[in-house]
């Protein structure tokens, strides 16, 4: 190991930048985020640092550089593109034991500035070492995407009662693991979700040692159209802690696949006219759970507000006073229409957009078709493959044009997403012959046309 890491205070403290270009810029914005005192030495400064100097929130040196402005400073960081300079000053400092970073010159540096993610007061860094600043930068991203933005507010909650909880449970190992079970479970859950008053109430009351098994709380989850990537962090963070996971046909193996190991997994699927679980009972199953004190994650393909049924299953839980949360997903049309090259609106094409249900309570797709004929709308039909021979006649019925084009959208954005084109009077025997099967999507209107131009794109985008 080349570096000790190390969290370095710098509240209210002066660090003198040696350079006023670009590459400063960016030094100076991090440490200003850090609380330093900015000191700058250039001839010259680009237009954000000259921005900073005239709001007077950085101090600009018009000179040279000399030794004598190393005095009092506990960081220097050297940002010129003259390679003689940077070493001049990297000596200096060291001679003064003065940490010191050089940009783009780790054999100059005596510290080095790492990639951050941050989620104040939770700050995650790291390094390469100054071997490969793109790969440290790489390996950010992957765990900025893992790390909710509700961790600093978490980390505020355990500071809030770090010494009530040290007072409480004198002994370590056993104040340790209160701590796991409470930023691992419910509580934490309630932070993030904004209902700090209730977290501190469940804490005080486990400290005091009361019964708080009490009711446990369900989780109506959007799983997305199939491909797990578009999970949102909300969704994959609650997968990873709800003790029981409820879930149908249209959830995909990959999204289940993230939920915790020892979860149980409860399959409620349905399809037309075939109840694994009817939806009354699922509803009551939701309760019953809960009211064992469980995590329970209701996890539905697409959003659970559009077309997932998902108000009916929380009737029931707000009637009993229930908690739960809602988590939106990508809708199987917003999600189906992009990765086939397929805009939902277009200037040219379609100024608005209508999502309709394919099948109706009753099994029909009974609808007053005559809202259906505006050729600068497009129709979005879900779960409309049986009822996909109807719908083509009726719009043509009620005046659409034959012509009108349609795309059938097979597995929506998973690796199996196959799509069907044609028009409304060939669609029908399109499908008869392809035999496409559920889950799918029906998209019509002129914006179909783009399918053709734009798919290719589309599923570059959508490969790892």
């Amino acid at each position: 190991m080349n570096y000790l890491p190390l969290f370095f205070s710098l509240g209210d403290k002066p660090v003198l930048v040696i350079g006023g270009g670009n590459i400063a810029a960016r030094k100076i914005r991090l440490l200003q985020r850090a609380g330093a005192r900015i000191h700058i030495v250039s001839r010259t400064l680009c237009g954000e640092i000259q921005s900073l100097v005239d709001q007077g929130s950085v101090r600009h040196l018009d000179t040279e550089f000399s030794a004598v402005q190393l005095e009092g400073v506990p960081l220097v960081v050297a940002a010129t593109d003259d390679q003689a300079l940077n070493a001049r000053v990297s000596e200096l400092a060291q001679a003064a034991n003065i940490p010191v970073n050089v940009v783009d010159a780790p054999e100059l540096c005596t510290v080095i500035f790492p990639s951050i993610v941050d989620r104040d007061p939770l700050v995650i860094a790291i390094s390469s070492s100054g071997v490969s600043p793109v790969l440290a930068r790489i390996l950010r991203r992957k765990i900025e995407s893992t790390t909710p933005a509700a961790y600093g507010a978490l980390a505020r909650f355990a500071q809030r009662f770090r010494d009530v909880v040290k007072s409480a449970i004198s002994e370590e190992n056993r104040r340790r693991l209160f701590w796991e079970d409470v930023l691992e479970g419910p509580i934490a859950e309630k932070v993030m979700a904004g209902r700090e008053a209730e977290a501190a109430g469940m804490l005080q009351s486990r400290l005091a040692g009361l019964d708080t098994q009490g009711l446990g709380e369900v989780y109506l989850v959007g799983a997305g159209p199939g491909d797990p990537d578009l999970l949102t962090f909300k969704a994959a963070r609650l997968l990873q802690s709800a003790d029981v996971v409820l879930y149908d046909r249209l959830v995909s193996p990959g999204v289940l696949e993230m939920a915790r190991r020892d979860a149980d997994k409860i399959y409620v699927g349905k399809r037309r006219a075939e109840h694994a679980v009817p939806q009354p009972e699922i509803n009551q199953l939701l309760l019953e759970l809960a009211r064992a004190g469980k995590r329970v994650i209701r996890l539905k393909g697409g959003d659970p507000f559009v077309f997932g049924r998902g108000g009916e299953e929380i009737e029931l839980l707000a009637a009993h006073n229930i908690p739960f949360q809602v988590v939106p997903g990508i809708s199987a049309a917003n999600g189906a229409a992009c990765y086939a090259g397929i805009p939902l609106t277009h200037r040219d094409h379609a100024q608005s957009v209508r999502f309709v249900t394919g099948h109706l309570k009753a099994g029909g797709v009974a609808h007053d078709w005559s809202q259906f004929q505006s050729t600068t709308e497009t129709l979005v039909f879900y779960m409309g493959l049986v009822g996909l021979p109807e719908i083509c006649e009726q719009l043509q019925r009620h005046g659409r044009a034959s012509h009108t084009p349609v795309a059938l959208i097979e597995r929506g954005t998973t690796a199996d997403q196959r799509v069907l084109t044609g028009t409304l009077a060939t669609m029908p025997e399109i499908v008869e012959r392809e035999c496409p099967n559920a889950p799918t999507l029906l998209i019509i209107g002129d914006v179909v046309k783009l399918h053709a131009s734009l798919a290719w794109f589309a599923d570059q985008g959508k490969r790892p």
